[in-house]
């Protein structure tokens, strides 16, 4: 399908690896150029050498104020402003009982998860409207529709985003910027390797035994019985940064193989 991105620029936050990487991947296949930004440089690095001469790579801590608005003056500077954003940076954060989690544990995830989007979106998005056409997408999750107990600071936060897009997208598309929002749910990712090498070591097994019993015992919506490829969400990513998402706005573009029960949202 060709989604008119040839001559585009994208800028992609957590672009080292994942959901990240798996977007910059497609978009370059329909002749984007990428920035590929995460926190960690020599990963990011790698990556952008592995995606080719349209891809590129800055390193910036985004839940650093200083770090954020010296990455915009870097892009201006070396490239240029990005018609696409693309933010797919974040963490799963601290896990436990909702009331035991501590002011510390609360602000890494509202940090990572929801102020590194607003920041990064403050110095790129006004760039767009002045010139009148702009993707935004935002990776949120299942869980913002669909809170478990034991991840409430992940959940806060994903929340926040979906809300935030939202009202983003309503000022922002009147200016030529369209903002849509994207929800995975359990995506093969070194974000869920980490969550299940760990799951693994608590039961005293391997990976894909943990894999198997966390979907059955936590996921068992997941009609597919696996986890999502990085692919599969970047498909959706693409799109909603192409013209033929010409006429989507303020939408939520679930890609969770069947998790959410509900059908809000």
């Amino acid at each position: 399908m060709e989604l008119g991105l040839e001559g585009k620029t994208a800028l992609i936050t957590g672009g080292a690896s994942g959901i990240g990487r798996a977007t910059a991947a497609q978009l370059i296949e329909e002749g984007a150029q990428v920035i590929l930004v995460d926190v960690q440089g020599d990963k990011v690095a790698e990556a952008a050498q592995s995606l080719g001469a349209q891809a590129n790579a800055l390193q910036a801590d985004l839940t650093q104020r200083d770090q954020v608005r010296g990455l915009a003056e870097t892009v201006r500077e070396r490239f240029v402003m990005p018609d696409i954003v693309v933010c797919a940076a974040g963490v799963t954060g601290a896990k436990g009982h909702p009331l035991e989690m501590s002011d510390a544990e609360w602000n890494e995830a509202w940090e990572n998860d929801f102020m590194s989007v607003v920041r990064t979106l403050r110095v790129f998005e006004p760039e767009m409207e002045s010139r009148g056409w702009g993707r935004i997408v935002i990776v949120t999750s299942e869980n913002a529709v669909q809170p478990y107990s034991d991840e409430v600071v992940y959940n806060v936060a994903k929340a926040g985003l979906l809300n935030f897009a939202k009202g983003l997208s309503r000022a922002a598309a009147r200016r030529g910027v369209l903002v849509n929002t994207v929800s995975p749910a359990f995506i093969e990712t070194p974000m869920t390797d980490g969550m299940m090498d760990k799951r693994a070591q608590a039961r005293g097994t391997d990976r894909d035994d943990a894999v198997e019993s966390f979907l059955d015992e936590e996921r068992p919506h997941i009609e597919l019985k696996r986890r999502g490829k990085p692919e599969e969400v970047a498909a959706a990513i693409a799109f909603l940064c192409s013209e033929k998402a010409s006429f989507v706005v303020g939408s939520n573009y679930r890609v969770d193989g069947g998790s959410v029960e509900g059908i809000s949202t």
